[in-house]
């Protein structure tokens, strides 16, 4: 059955199975540390309430047959211990369908957190690694050589990634046809990383030079997936070294790093061992019937399903980020077809006095990741996501956002909930809650070269 292995692959796969277990291991511990206040039982937008209003075939989940604060932890813990047990290469050596079910208890696992986490959880990247840990269950361990057809699959996830996000921003913001958009990109951007200051510091030239080199890998290397090697191996290649740049110019959770990982796939071990000489053996050829068939049935899947996918791309009215069915299963992908010109923070504060006055002391309260105070460097924390620093940022964009959770958390700020202020960096009232709390927006905007020197400030800000 020589057709069914992909010869000189098998340091591919295993970098594309290692990198989504470390991937897991970290989105199952951003469950673990931020579950409570945002939708445990008492949480901001409490999984109770929506399990109530949402049935099974609208959002599968294992916690439509039980759920609780504790059950919640169990699973994302269990997750996470699983998802180490990959990293550190044991399922490499478990048997074949051994090594398939704790892939499928991963995917089970996070499918179940992301469909009834709600408005946390609505990110491109959620249904980006689902898709990819759904694969990753087919790929096989070293016990049999790399399919090929699911390394086609990858590929195709690949192409769906990189070409919807480059035809959304042809079809979004004029500013990427006209190479403006990185004038903005790196001050807006969501959640800006240590390095971000200095790339929206560089000369215009070199903003419209990325947009350029955005476009290239974009829309015209993804084709190059699927030509001979070396072609492809030089695409893949030139989606890594992008894929490098946006992680240190910013902090887009893990959503770079899959990409990265999804590329690594494309490599054949000969290229592989000319930069580090490592070798791993091919595996066996001849897979067990079993697999062969689920391999199979899995592709057909995978080609039905990417109707809806294409019919997106190809369509006008082109969606970004949307999954089609509810087990996220070939989905499609894009990102900024938008990007805002001028920076806006909610900053929240809060007073002791019991009565507002003049004179009353407002107290702001310091988040983890998003902009605060001024004097602050960002700080890097992707591929860790920073849930509730995130969705802060939507809402001088569209202020509907914050509807659902924001007055809950105004609330939990109140009486000092301990758990929602371990989301934030600092609780301006250790000892006793605010008496009131109010919200403020301003306009931020990195500081110039002179006022850097100056001031020593990352930031200038002005109250609207």
């Amino acid at each position: 059955m020589e057709w069914f292995v992909a010869e000189d692959y098998s340091l591919g796969r295993l970098l594309v199975t290692e990198g989504l277990a470390a991937i897991y291991l970290v989105a199952f511990l951003g469950a673990v540390h931020q579950f409570r206040p945002l939708v445990g039982s008492d949480g901001m937008m409490p999984i109770p309430r929506f399990l109530r209003a949402v049935p099974f075939a609208r959002a599968p989940s294992v916690f439509h047959f039980h759920y609780s604060d504790r059950f919640f932890a169990a699973v994302a813990w269990t997750g996470a211990g699983l998802a180490l047990a990959t990293l550190l290469g044991a399922t490499q050596f478990m048997p074949l369908a051994a090594c398939m079910l704790v892939w499928l208890v991963l995917w089970i696992l996070y499918l179940s957190i992301v469909n009834v986490s709600q408005i946390w959880y609505s990110f491109g990247w959620e249904s980006l690694l689902l898709e990819a840990g759904f694969l990753a269950i087919f790929l096989g361990n070293s016990s049999v050589g790399p399919p090929i057809l699911v390394l086609i699959a990858v590929r195709w996830l690949l192409f769906r990634l990189e070409f919807g996000a480059g035809l959304i921003k042809m079809r979004g913001d004029k500013c990427w046809r006209d190479l403006t958009c990185l004038y903005y990109h790196h001050e807006t951007q969501p959640m800006p990383g240590p390095l971000s200051w200095y790339f929206h510091r560089m000369p215009k030239r070199l903003h419209r030079l990325e947009v350029l080199g955005n476009h290239f890998a974009q829309l015209v290397m993804p084709f190059g997936l699927f030509a001979p090697q070396p072609v492809a191996a030089i695409a893949a290649a030139v989606m890594i070294i992008t894929q490098l740049w946006l992680v240190a110019s910013g902090n887009f959770s893990w959503l770079n790093w899959i990409t990265i990982v999804l590329a690594l796939s494309v490599i054949p071990d000969s290229v592989f061992e000319m930069v580090v000489p490592v070798s791993l053996p091919e595996g066996s050829s001849s897979a067990p019937l079993y697999f062969v068939v689920l391999v199979v049935a899995v592709t057909a899947l995978v080609v039905v399903l990417s109707y809806w996918p294409i019919r997106n791309m190809i369509s006008h009215g082109q969606r970004m980020n949307a999954s089609f069915n509810s087990w996220h299963l070939v989905n499609t992908y894009g990102a900024f077809g938008s990007v805002t010109k001028v920076r806006y923070e909610v900053i929240v504060e809060g007073t002791s006095d019991s009565a507002i006055t003049a004179q009353s002391e407002w107290k702001e309260y310091e988040f983890k990741g998003k902009p605060g105070d001024v004097n602050r460097r960002p700080r890097q924390f992707a591929p860790y996501h920073l849930r509730l620093d995130w969705l802060f940022w939507f809402i001088p964009i569209s202020p509907g956002y914050a509807d659902p959770w924001f007055p809950a958390f105004v609330e939990r700020l109140l009486r000092n909930d301990r758990d929602t202020l371990k989301l934030l960096r600092h609780n301006p009232f250790p000892d006793a809650p605010p008496q009131h709390v109010r919200a403020r927006l301003y306009r931020y905007r990195f500081t110039t070269w002179k006022e850097r020197r100056e001031t020593g400030a990352w930031w200038k800000r002005e109250p609207l």
